[in-house]
């Protein structure tokens, strides 16, 4: 029975790969900030540009509704507020979806807010504005941006444009191109022209794709996985013998069938609802930005290595993660009094309880869900895995028949933890890889990454033909038939890798290992290309790589990638690898690719602060993510720009395109316009 949890684990690991998606920004709303003055008195000119299609709320709105804008200003000596903000006239219509009656602003509004100056110093006023927007299909969630306006104390009349943003907590949007006069230029792009985000000077005749569906996909993704994970958490010795007691609870002391029923349908929604509850937490407490983030943290990743690894020892059997015992004792007691409460209660307690056994389930769930994705990911995973793990409850007590032919408790059950453990080990070499790989310490190359995988899939295989045994195992006659066929499957999976560990691409498991050409076994002609996929020549530096497109006249593919980017590697294996795209990548085009999470410092000369985030620049990799983000809007790996030579776009840019055939017409539409500029 353990071999049957194992493959639905193998099944969630790969799953979990596949639905790795890069994530992009959306920001509607561009803000700025002026002052007029005259005399004694002055006016703070708070400007939102918004982007077609959607709309700011007003600040009158009344409780119930979306968010208000909302205007706080930083009390100081030299100025007092004279009422509050004013606003233009707002556009008033019943929404549907608030059922009331909303004020809205749309294109353009401009606020305004009187102060009066109450010394001749200069000083800097200070404030923030919260506000949301929405449109036909969504809103966003509130945003808070602050702001700081320059004031010069009782001067005459003047118009003061300059004002400083702080755009740490400002995202772009996903679909409009920056307005190239207001593109920053970032040090050391000396004499190359900056790429361009514009995408209306795309000419015509050449074709152009629809827009890449692959997000919307690896929703579901994450969902089918949080499912397999739930599926996994019912076979632990935490869960699976709650199933029948539970079920016999509710059928048994309810005063009716159906009583007892729609108890256990209470129960089961309860699941739901603390499990979606987590996920929802960890969507708002990190957000779309941080996740992303997190995905390229170096600090995360070797966070996670210590996360899984711990997790791993768990389920071995060295220590058991429990929370706090008053927790659950406070629960059980609530859970005593009956009623919906009680019942909700009784759906925490078990979440309390069986934590030794699904923490590790969901902490992996949430930081694959969570690993560069958007705001729906860790909600979408939670759904999933709560789903699973409430539905038996609901089957059981509607057909309580059923329960004769589930198989009793025992020894089986540790053999799934610890199947478990194998996994959450491998799981966490991951991450260790991708910290080697952003310091480039060169420590955990592909060969040793693939042998500690060999040897972890080998033992898995040995522990489930009992020829190893934990403390907590207990004897076992004979190997069933299960367990043999899941030692065949993790025997064969071992078997596979092994020809990895001598250069063969290892397909199924894209994405996972260090890059083919990050090895120890270099070869002369693995060394032709550098640190470059399938030994093509490619430059690492943006300035570089347009130097020499411009002096062959080629037009340039800009690779925005990462290390520790699992899609990244799944295009540069199961994508790149086809002849036709080979051949375009190699023959038509310059290569740049530029690693985003490179930890490699710049000189101290090279060194800036963004104009896009306000931080300090200090490392290549960061140079190339404020590059992508501030050109592009876009701060999701893979993401692929088409130029031409002089740095003008050439198509619209792409991210994680798994359809080979689409990808390479991609290619081709850059092709056709670079030759019809020539």
């Amino acid at each position: 029975m353990s071999i049957y949890k194992l493959t639905l684990k193998l099944l969630f690991l790969f799953a979990l790969l596949s639905s790795s998606i890069s994530a992009q920004i959306q920001d509607p709303v561009k803000w700025s900030y002026s002052i007029e003055q005259k005399d004694k008195e002055a006016t703070i000119l708070l400007t939102a540009k918004i982007e077609e299609g959607w709309h700011l709320y007003s600040q009158d709105i009344a409780d119930g509704g979306p968010i208000p804008t909302t205007f706080k200003f930083t009390k100081n000596k030299n100025y007092e507020l004279v009422g509050k903000a004013s606003e233009p006239k707002a556009i008033e219509v019943m929404d549907p979806n608030f059922e009331m009656k909303l004020k809205y602003f749309g294109e353009k509004v401009v606020f305004k807010q009187k102060i009066k100056l109450l010394s001749d110093a200069s000083f800097k006023l200070d404030g923030s504005v919260e506000f949301m927007v929405c449109n036909d299909k969504m809103c966003l969630p509130p945003t808070e941006t602050e702001f700081s306006v320059n004031v010069k104390g009782n001067k005459p009349s003047e118009t003061i444009p300059e004002a400083s943003i702080d755009s740490a907590s400002i995202t772009t949007p996903v679909s409009n191109p920056i307005d190239p006069a207001t593109l920053q230029t970032p040090v050391a792009i000396g004499k190359i022209s900056e790429p361009s985000g514009d995408i209306s000077v795309l000419e015509p005749g050449c074709g152009s794709e629809d827009e890449n569906k692959a997000a919307d996909m690896s929703i579901w993704g994450i969902f089918i996985a949080g499912m397999l994970g739930g599926l996994l958490a019912l076979l632990t010795p935490c869960v699976f013998p709650m199933i029948p007691l539970t079920v016999s609870f509710f059928t048994k002391r309810s005063p009716t069938r159906k009583r007892g029923l729609i108890n256990a349908i209470i129960y089961a929604t309860s699941i739901i609802v603390i499990y979606v509850t987590l996920g929802f937490l960890v969507t708002v407490t990190l957000g779309s930005d941080a996740l992303n983030a997190m995905a390229i943290s170096v600090f995360f990743n070797l966070l996670f290595f210590i996360i899984f690894f711990i997790f791993a020892l768990s389920f071995f059997g060295a220590f058991e993660i429990t929370l706090p015992a008053s927790w659950i004792n406070k629960a059980d007691e609530v859970s005593d009094k009956g009623g919906l409460l009680g019942i909700f209660f009784m759906a925490f307690t078990l979440s309390l309880v069986s934590f030794s056994c699904t923490g590790p389930i969901i902490g992996t769930l949430l930081v694959e869900a969570a690993h560069g994705r958007s705001y729906l990911g860790p909600i979408a995973g939670m759904t999933g895995f709560a789903l699973a793990l409430a539905l038996p409850f609901a089957l059981f007590a509607m057909f309580p028949g059923w329960l004769n032919s589930l198989p009793k408790s025992g020894g089986w059950l540790n053999s799934v933890k610890v199947v478990l453990g194998f996994l959450e080990l491998a799981l966490a070499m991951k991450f260790l890889s991708n910290v080697d790989l952003a310091y480039h310490w060169g420590f955990l190359k592909r060969e040793l990454f693939l042998a500690i995988w060999v040897v972890i899939f080998g033992l898995m295989g040995a522990y489930l033909l009992g020829k190893i045994k934990f403390s907590h195992d207990s004897d076992a006659p004979h190997v069933s038939t299960p367990r043999l066929i899941f030692a065949i499957i993790a025997l064969t999976f071992t078997a596979y890798l092994v020809p990895g560990l001598f250069g063969a691409p290892l397909r199924l498991i894209s994405g996972f290992p260090p890059p083919e050409f990050y090895k120890e076994w270099v070869t002369e002609k693995d060394n032709s290309g550098g640190e470059c996929p399938h030994n093509l020549n490619c430059y690492h530096d943006y300035e570089a790589g347009m130097a020499y497109a411009k002096s062959i006249g080629k037009p340039v593919m800009v690779d925005f990638t990462g290390w520790s980017c699992v899609n990244c590697r799944k295009m540069e294996d199961n994508v790149w690898s086809q002849p036709k795209i080979l051949k375009k990548l190699s023959d038509d085009y310059v290569l740049i690719s530029l690693y985003v999470d490179d930890k490699t410092l710049l000189p101290e000369k090279e060194q800036y602060i963004s104009k896009f985030t306000n931080k300090k620049i200090k490392t290549t990799g960061s140079k190339w993510s404020d590059l992508q983000s501030r050109i592009f809007n876009v701060n999701s790996q893979p993401y692929y720009v088409l130029l031409d030579n002089s740095g003008k776009l050439l198509a619209k840019p792409t991210g994680y395109t798994p359809d080979a055939d689409q990808y390479a017409k991609f290619l081709d539409e850059g092709l056709c316009r670079f030759k019809l500029r020539k």
